[in-house]
């Protein structure tokens, strides 16, 4: 079941989608939901990576820069 919303878009993108969609043979619908799925997917991807690294060790920028230093990488 789909739900139905009203979005504004900046005419330039408007034009671009609907080019998209009648090249694709696409809703912009379509195009739009699979945008905004990608969007979250990514989101996901990133909280799923930052609790993956949550229990590493920080370390300052200074500390960073200090250590480049220390093996020659800067």
């Amino acid at each position: 079941m789909t739900k139905r919303s009203t979005i504004y878009f900046e005419p330039e993108i408007h034009r671009a989608l609907r080019m998209k969609a009648a090249h694709t043979g696409r809703s912009i619908s379509s195009l739009v939901n699979e945008a905004v799925q990608h969007v979250l997917s990514e989101d996901q991807e990133d909280l799923s990576a930052f609790e993956e690294r949550a229990s590493e060790p920080t370390i300052t920028y200074e500390d960073l820069l200090n250590d480049l230093k220390a093996h020659g990488k800067i």
